[in-house]
């Protein structure tokens, strides 16, 4: 979809643009509500300019904030503007900590953020609207044929057959020797001789070629006909018999390279962005947190049974490096602690049994993730027990083990926490472990720790 990289560059200062407005709008109609006037003092000027500013910033973190084309589903639209907007509070509220901003009107706040909220949410519904009308209307439609009618000929042309919102309008297929009994054998319109005078005729947008990449003279003719007759020539080769799933494919200089596994922490500058929020955030829990919850903890853990106050234990991390992982001990001293814990485990101390529960058992982690054995999200580093079980009988188990351990993850705020005595449970926690790594971003992480957080508070019927 490179041909649509400017639109969507120009589409996102656009948007940006309105953004800022209706931020400035919100201010406005705010001020008039809370001190009946329009204009606003010389603070809420001030707050205005860092209020759009960190919108913009946050905005930055999710590409898809002014994204309105149909290539994202409505759900994940809105779904990324929630995120955001979580987001930006979360960093406003900070800012209005750190610098101290205590003049400015907590009522007036709340209506210009609930202003913002509403004028942004109610602009994108009206822009959707508007682009889905435009591009289902006939003058937006790309018109494009497909050549061949094999496997991938079909997969295309169901996909954007079933994705109106592209607004592409589908001519027919071209292909020498289709069977009569092909199921769209009444859509081919005609055999490769034909192709060229087809797309003059009836102005083709668009050529895909589906056929197998073995005929490089017809490669080339058709390549120099799409550029002599201005119609974009697209190649969309089979991997069928070799790939069985969704791959990237990029090219390293002049060489196409396809990766069959989409993992954006391959990227360097993902895990540069991960390791410093990593190190950031505990640092903020070690120096800020620990020092108040260690004494009333390791109190407890004394009084109630006989032990040091941490745990050991050796656990598998990234590409199966053993680490020292180390937890507040909820346990009795006993000789079985590769036996993963169980609901009413008579190991369980009642002080430990509560740090479970609350996840408090864990702080200590923020060391690991110090080190860099851990970060703050990521699959929950298993025993070594379950390593060496799981790895047999679970395909995709070792996968989980591409990326550093974390310790809250995707699998644990989905309801896959806890004991895992029966197969599917682990095979689902796996499951959730592969779409954190072939989904992760930024707004991911934010999210999974808003999740961790909230059930801490609520509770979990699965942490024993």
């Amino acid at each position: 979809m490179n041909k649509y990289r400017h639109y969507y560059s120009f589409n996102r200062v656009l948007l940006l643009i309105l953004d800022v407005t209706l931020i400035a709008l919100a201010f406005k109609l705010s001020n008039l509500v809370r001190y009946g006037d329009l204009e606003l003092e010389h603070q809420y000027n001030i707050f205005f300019v860092l209020f759009a500013l960190v919108w913009w910033i946050v905005s930055g973190f999710s590409n898809f904030i002014f994204r309105v084309d149909g290539l994202i589903t409505v759900n994940k639209k809105l779904s990324n503007l929630i995120n955001a907007f979580v987001m930006h509070a979360l960093v406003l509220a900070s800012c209005i900590v750190i610098f101290n901003l205590e003049e400015l009107s907590r009522l007036l706040l709340l209506y210009t953020y609930l202003s913002t909220v509403m004028l942004i949410g109610l602009s994108r519904l009206v822009i959707f609207q508007v682009f889905k009308y435009f591009t289902n209307s006939d003058m937006a439609h790309t018109r494009y044929v497909i050549v061949g009618t094999g496997p991938a000929a079909v997969a295309l042309h169901q996909t954007l057959d079933h994705n109106d919102e592209l607004g592409t309008k589908f001519m027919g297929f071209f292909d020498n020797d289709v069977q009569v009994g092909n199921p769209y054998y009444s859509q081919v319109k005609g055999d490769m001789d034909e192709l060229k005078e087809y797309c003059l005729r009836h102005s083709i947008d668009e050529i895909y070629y589906t056929k197998p990449l073995t005929d490089k003279s017809q490669i080339d003719d058709l390549t120099e006909f799409a550029d002599d007759n201005f119609v974009y020539f697209r190649i969309v080769p089979d991997f069928g018999a070799i790939v069985q799933k969704e791959v990237n494919m990029y090219f390293y200089h002049n060489i196409p390279m396809i990766s069959v596994r989409k993992e954006p922490l391959e990227l360097a500058s993902n895990r540069v962005m991960k390791r410093i929020f990593d190190i950031a955030f505990s640092l903020v829990v070690i120096l800020f947190i620990f020092p108040i919850l260690l004494p009333l903890i390791a109190l407890a853990v004394k009084i109630e049974s006989k032990g040091p106050v941490f745990f050991k234990q050796l656990r598998p991390g990234k590409k199966n490096k053993l680490f020292v992982c180390y937890k507040f001990r909820t346990m009795r001293v006993n000789t079985s602690t590769e036996l993963q814990a169980t609901k009413n485990d008579p190991r369980i101390t009642r002080v430990g049994a509560f740090l479970r529960k609350s996840n408090l058992d864990e702080l200590p982690q923020f060391f690991n993730v110090l080190f860099g054995d851990m970060s703050v999200v990521g699959p929950r580093p298993n025993l070594v027990s379950q390593l060496e079980h799981y790895s047999k009988v679970i395909t995709k188990y070792k996968m989980r083990h591409f990326v550093t351990p974390g310790i809250t993850g995707y699998a644990q705020v989905s309801g896959f926490r806890g004991e895992t005595k029966e197969m599917h449970l682990m095979e689902k926690r796996v499951e959730y472990d592969v779409k954190y790594m072939e989904n992760w971003s930024f707004m991911m992480d934010m999210k999974i720790i808003f999740l961790t957080v909230w059930n801490m508070i609520k509770g979990e019927k699965n942490a024993y």
